[in-house]
């Protein structure tokens, strides 16, 4: 998907392994684990593109790029601890393996390493403030969503917003990030922004989607953890709505601790109702709004590979 900038993905890869290593060998150690446990490295990708847009790819823009998947992964290391998670992309977390207090520190070790690689160059004032806000925005979302955990809840807006914050927001921001490197006019930049906005929110919603769709081996983490976790997602939103049972899954959706009998029988309540398909028509709008805003004046084989990341979000499976 991503071949137009293959060669940049494959440097990330590689200089991310010796930006974390640390004297520390525990740190080294657990930080390895993370970067070699792989990901769809989107965020870094779609900020490629934009570079490419119109310039090369200098050491200076890739240490932008490992910046931001630094901060992806140390958002990650501290979600799983939040979520007590025991997987992720079918692999032992790193809170598993090592614990929340290891885990929690080496977060903030990749925050730290991140925001290093910002400082020893002379990036535009526009970058810093992105990526403060990327911080500051997951961190709200995160907040918020703790706070509404088992309580049902039928307003999609206030679900909209929480994944915005929690998502969108950072995709839109690398894409964003992409063309301020690459010295984009001002009007490609906020286009690009859109772009990464609109592919975050579907993005987002796909995740939501397939996490009472796809199999624990498709995710690579237990499948119905939302629910599990009293998390309301909007096809759980959709069928709160429709449903001649919604009094049931209210329980269901509104009970700490719930074995997996209550789980199973919260997603039959779900499916039994269009929830998913009425989910994906909202993923379908989002991806219309990213393929129409993309600036007609970037190079064709950037933006079929915008255009592509959009199709492979609409039918992806994990």
């Amino acid at each position: 998907m991503f071949d137009v900038v293959k060669k940049d993905l494959e440097e990330l890869e590689k200089e991310m392994l010796s930006v974390v290593s640390s004297p520390v060998d525990l740190i080294t150690e657990i930080s390895t684990h993370l970067v070699e446990a792989g990901g769809k490295r989107l965020r870094p990708a779609l900020y490629f593109l934009g570079v490419r847009a119109r310039k090369e790819v200098s050491k200076y823009a890739t240490d932008l790029a490992i910046a931001l998947e630094l901060i992806h992964m140390a958002t990650l290391v501290h979600d799983d601890v939040i979520d007590s998670a025991a997987t992720r992309r079918g692999i032992p977390t790193a809170n598993s393996k090592w614990g929340n207090q290891m885990s929690v520190l080496t977060g903030d070790y990749l925050f730290a390493k991140a925001f290093s690689l910002v400082a020893l160059s002379k990036y535009d004032q526009r970058v810093l403030l992105a990526l403060t806000n990327i911080i500051c925005a997951m961190s709200e979302g995160e907040i918020v969503q703790n706070r509404q955990t088992f309580i049902p809840s039928t307003d999609e807006q206030e679900y909209f917003s929480r994944i915005a914050k929690k998502t969108a927001d950072f995709i839109a921001a690398s894409c964003q990030l992409g063309g301020i490197i690459a010295e984009l006019n001002d009007d490609e930049i906020a286009a690009l922004y859109e772009y990464g906005y609109s592919i975050g929110m579907a993005f987002q919603v796909t995740d939501d989607i397939l996490d009472i769709t796809a199999t624990s081996e498709q995710l690579g983490k237990p499948a119905g953890n939302d629910i599990l976790q009293g998390i309301v997602t909007l096809p759980v939103i959709r069928a709160l709505t429709v449903s001649s049972d919604k009094e049931e899954l209210t329980k269901i959706v509104s009970t700490k601790g719930m074995d997996q009998e209550m789980l199973k029988r919260g997603l039959e309540i779900v499916h039994a109702t269009d929830a998913v398909e009425y989910s994906y028509r909202a993923v379908d709008e989002f991806l219309d709004r990213a393929r129409t805003v993309l600036p007609s004046s970037l190079p064709q084989e950037i933006r079929d590979t915008y255009i592509y990341v959009a199709d492979f979000i609409a039918k992806r499976k994990f």
